[in-house]
């Protein structure tokens, strides 16, 4: 069958390196993709063939769609699900991956998702939902600091401010709502109770009526060693069979990924694809230290997350096509998961100068000289120039690596020295990136 990725970073990369690897997939096509997409080996020795298209025009991407008719459409990004273009295809009879624009509001509107976790009371963090600069004020002094302040739409990473006093609260806030901060004003802007401890992406594939746990894996988004300076995109992920406990990955799945699928349903718009749970696991206060780690839900994406795609997709041993269909088809709960034991990393390779200005346009080498089987480069922000591959983004590439062992935590360490090692040979001018991913694993012996 022939399918369709939209979308065009290192996230669609894993995802149409996994559906060349499916049984049933014979044609892959991505839109836009990225010079690495371009050059996959695709299905049995067939290129994946790369067709130029705006994910932010959903009448381009629809008539894309219409005219390559492909069996399946598999949505990548969060922009095109917010446009509804999920809707527009099913409209028409196409079979496609991905929810609904009303589904997606978990991710597109942080008010949204804070109210419906209110509702249904799914764990979270206090927060406050704010229409005018007037109400933030009324409501900061509920808040001790540090205090979070979030924009409610989508905002490319940025829409997350952690202020130190509440004067810093109110000008961020201020800053939202006259889009000085994010190029367009926000209506709602979320006043949220800061939350310390140690962050794990939880993912469950759904079906609108069924949750089923796919893989955690913990992304590393501030852009220095040791968690320091300003948030990224994510600069590398890891997974492992260590990360969480069974007994845990059992009370998330029914507490928060399953509770979510119930009500969506219940109020009239059914989630079906990837359920992305961003979870903070509070410890115990210091008085109690007989107390138990509290996992509260920071945030939900509607999409699988990036780098930690990249990271999960080379473990997974079930074709990556039976998920799709079961999400679509409400099969879900008979699917297995078959996971690789052991581990994977991915870690970012980024311009010089990001997150803030970087220049783009320079020459990659180094690709070609990685042999070994376990380690890909998937392509995140890269382009093709007479004949070459350059950097055309922030986020560069994905190297990514997986290495099984009865041991986690030997498995994690040869992952991440199969992927440096490749990291070692691979040169741009400007290149950057983290050399301690996994560093909270590796203490914690995972």
């Amino acid at each position: 069958m022939k399918v369709l990725v939209i979308g065009g970073g290192g996230r669609e990369h894993a995802i149409v390196w996994a559906l060349g690897r499916s049984s049933h997939v014979t044609e892959v096509v991505c839109a836009p993709g990225n010079a690495g997409i371009a050059q996959s080996a695709g299905v049995k020795g067939r290129p994946v063939r790369c067709v130029a298209v705006d994910v932010g025009d959903l009448r381009a991407m629809v008539r894309l769609v219409e005219a390559e008719r492909p069996a399946l459409t598999v949505v990548g990004p969060e922009l095109p699900l917010s446009l509804g273009l999920v809707d527009e295809l099913m409209q028409r009879g196409f079979r496609v991956f991905g929810p609904t624009q009303a589904a997606a509001r978990l991710e597109t509107s942080k008010s949204f998702a804070k109210q419906f976790m209110q509702r249904h009371e799914i764990p979270t963090a206090a927060h406050a939902v704010c229409t005018t600069l007037d109400e933030v004020r009324q409501e900061l002094p509920r808040f001790s600091v540090p205090v979070v302040v979030k924009a409610d739409g989508l905002a490319a990473g940025k829409g997350v401010v952690i202020c130190q006093t509440h004067l810093q609260a109110e000008q961020a806030a201020a800053q939202m709502f006259s889009g000085v901060l994010l190029g367009a004003e926000e209506t709602f802007v979320v006043i949220e109770e800061f939350l310390d401890g140690e962050e794990v992406s939880f993912f469950a594939l759904c079906d609108g009526k069924h949750a089923v746990a796919l893989a955690a894996a913990q992304d590393h988004k501030r852009i220095g060693e040791g968690d320091t300076g300003p948030n990224t995109g994510g600069m590398g992920a890891y997974t492992g069979d260590g990360l969480l406990s069974a007994e845990m990955q059992r009370w998330l799945l029914k507490n928060v990924a399953q509770r979510v699928v119930d009500e969506m349903a219940m109020e009239g718009t059914p989630f079906h694809g990837i359920l992305f749970c961003g979870i903070m696991m509070v410890p115990p206060p210091r008085n109690r230290p007989d107390g138990v780690t509290q996992p509260m839900v920071l945030e939900f994406n509607t999409r699988f997350g990036d780098p930690e795609t990249q990271a999960i997709l080379v473990r997974l041993e079930t074709d990556i096509l039976d998920l799709f269909e079961a999400a679509i088809d409400g099969t879900a709960d008979r699917l297995r998961i078959r996971m690789r034991p052991g581990a994977s990393v991915c870690v970012i390779a980024a311009s010089g100068g990001y997150p803030g200005k970087y220049v783009s346009g320079l020459p990659i080498s180094g690709m070609d000289t990685i042999l070994d089987p376990d380690t890909v480069v998937f392509h995140s922000g890269t382009a093709a120039k007479n004949g070459a591959i350059v950097t055309a983004g922030g986020r560069v590439l994905g190297v990514t690596a997986v290495s099984s062992g009865a041991e986690s935590g030997s498995a994690l360490q040869d992952s991440l020295g199969k992927a440096y090692a490749a990291l070692d040979g691979i040169k741009f001018e400007g290149l950057q990136y983290r050399r301690d991913i996994g560093w909270r694993a590796l203490r914690d012996g995972m």
